[in-house]
Order: C-alpha cells, then sequence, then structure tokens
C-alpha cells in the first residue's frame, strides 16, 4: 500500500471495532452476508464481538418456535459470557428460560415478552439473573407472583420491571393483587413500573407506592378498579408520574386485536428494522463454516 493512500485494510481492524460496526447492519446481514466477506469478518461474526446485546424481538414475533430456539441458543453461545442486553419473545419452553439464564452472568436488560416459561422455572434461575436493572414479562401468562417474589429476593439491581398485560391474557383472572403486593414486598428500589391491564386495585397501588419510595414512573392504563387521589399521591411521592389507569390506547382503538407496547416511557424500545417479506417460503445458508440451511426463512446471501 502506497504512503499517503486513502486505501483502508478493513479486514485488519481489531475484532471490537469491527464488532461495533456490523451491530448496526441487520441480524440477516450479519449471520449470511458478513461472513462471506473475508475469513477475518466470520471470525468477528462467529465470536462474541457483535453478540453483547441481542435484540431479535420483532424477528421471534414472526418466527416458528422451534427457530427461536435454535437461533437464540447459538447467540447466546457465541456472545461467551459477555451478554449485556437480550430482547426475544415467545420462549415456549423452562428448558430455553433456563439457557438464558446460564448465559446471564453479565446481563443488565432482560426483555421476554409473550414467553411461556413458568413460575417454578423463575424461581430455580433468579439466583443467575442477579445482574439485571430491567427486566420486562409483559404478557407472560404462566409467570405470576411467585415469579415477581423471586426476581425481587434475587435481583437488587432492579430498577425497570415492566408487567402489562393484554386484555385477553387475563380473561377469567378475579385478581391479580397478588403480584402487586409481590412487586411492593420484593422491589422497593423499583423506579419505573408499568403493569397496565393488570386487575388490581387502589389499595395495592397504593401499597407499591408507599413501598417503593424511589418510584419515578407507574403506568396504570387499563387498571379500572384503581381509583386514586391526586394530592395524596403527590404529598406522598411527588416525582411519581402516572400514566392511567383511564387512558384510551391502541386496545380501545382496535378492539383489542392485537398487544400494544407504550413506548413513550423510561426504557429503550428501540425496534429492530432488519425484517423482509415472504420469511416463510424462503431459504437461508450461513457461510463460512455456519450451519447450512438452518430453514429460518431468509433468502440466500447476494
Amino acid at each position: 500500500m502506497e504512503e499517503g493512500s486513502d486505501f483502508r485494510r478493513w479486514d485488519e481492524l481489531i475484532p471490537d471495532a469491527l464488532g461495533l460496526i456490523f451491530r448496526n447492519l441487520s441480524l440477516q446481514e450479519m449471520l449470511t452476508v458478513v461472513p462471506r466477506v473475508c475469513k477475518s469478518w466470520g471470525n468477528v461474526v462467529i465470536g462474541p464481538y457483535c453478540w453483547q446485546e441481542i435484540d431479535i424481538e420483532e424477528w421471534s414475533n414472526r418466527s416458528d418456535p422451534d427457530n427461536i430456539d435454535r437461533m437464540l441458543r447459538m447467540l447466546l453461545v457465541r456472545s461467551s459470557g459477555s451478554l449485556r442486553k437480550l430482547c426475544v419473545s415467545e420462549l415456549q419452553t423452562d428448558l430455553i428460560f433456563s439457557f438464558v439464564a446460564e448465559h446471564a452472568g453479565s446481563l443488565k436488560t432482560l426483555r421476554l415478552p409473550r414467553s411461556n416459561m413458568s413460575d417454578a422455572i423463575v424461581e430455580q434461575c433468579a439466583a443467575r439473573l442477579s445482574t439485571i436493572t430491567f427486566l420486562d414479562l409483559s404478557y407472560c401468562g404462566k409467570v405470576g407472583a411467585r415469579s415477581l417474589e423471586a426476581v425481587g429476593k434475587h435481583c437488587k439491581l432492579l430498577t425497570g420491571l415492566r408487567r402489562n398485560m393484554h386484555p385477553i391474557n387475563i380473561e377469567g383472572k378475579v385478581s391479580q393483587e397478588d403480584e402487586a403486593h409481590a412487586i411492593a414486598a420484593a422491589m422497593p428500589k423499583i423506579k419505573q413500573l408499568e403493569i397496565a391491564y393488570l386487575l388490581i386495585d387502589t389499595e395495592s397501588v397504593l401499597e407499591i407506592i408507599c413501598s417503593c419510595p424511589e418510584l419515578e414512573f407507574l403506568d396504570l392504563r387499563g387498571c379500572w378498579n384503581v381509583k386514586l387521589d391526586n394530592k395524596y399521591v403527590n404529598d406522598k411521592s411527588p416525582k411519581l408520574r402516572i400514566l392511567g389507569p383511564h387512558v384510551v390506547d391502541h386496545y380501545e382503538r382496535n378492539n383489542w386485536e392485537a398487544c400494544s407496547d407504550y413506548s413513550d416511557s423510561f426504557y429503550d424500545t428501540d425496534s429492530f428494522d432488519g425484517m423482509w417479506d415472504d420469511e416463510e417460503s424462503l431459504e437461508l445458508r450461513f457461510y463460512e463454516g455456519l450451519e447450512e440451511d438452518s430453514g429460518y426463512g431468509w433468502p440466500l446471501s447476494p
């Protein structure tokens, strides 16, 4: 290379720098395009440099459960214990949740909406999640107060909890007051709490407010049995901002046909933008030593 030339050897960048660059690509591009460019780029994608933050939530919303399981296992292994953020939905078994917990040594943010793990496995694995600061268990119908108690007991750094429900998910339930009690008793340092459409009453909400003095934001959309005295709340917790309960949102506007996820909150809800059409009818191949024909519904790499 001539001295003073503008030519750059991108393949000679250190893996950490390449990892930062590749994170701006879509999941599909990182797994099917980057490994084919050159061996050094393929090694970066196989290693932990690209997988300290894994956000496949949008992809998993459209994918088969078996594909979600296989994809998640592959990416968690690649993270090699460096995982800080995981966003994925539709986990179907206790086994895959346990696998997540095994790789959660550095995890700070964990989002698992619409998943089907049980209270028993959350209780069993909660101690492995001790580093998390934000947890999303929205629309998870098989977990409840037992899980929240276990999380509060073992996750002392937790400051954000999202436990929103869909009206369809709570159909047939009489009350979820036990979940509110668990939050009040086990999560005194919580700062941001979303419990939209939870079946709770005024007394339960006041218990949370009184027990969690650091609370800054409380989402009560759809908690129709809650009647708060604004003056009392302001005197008790002047820095607390409350949303709801009487807020017309996506559910009412669309006849409750689809889940909504309120985005005007304190949390990072950046959406994954690497989606493409006709997923189920297309084929995926991995290059440079990666698994071939894995059936994730992606087109061939160019």
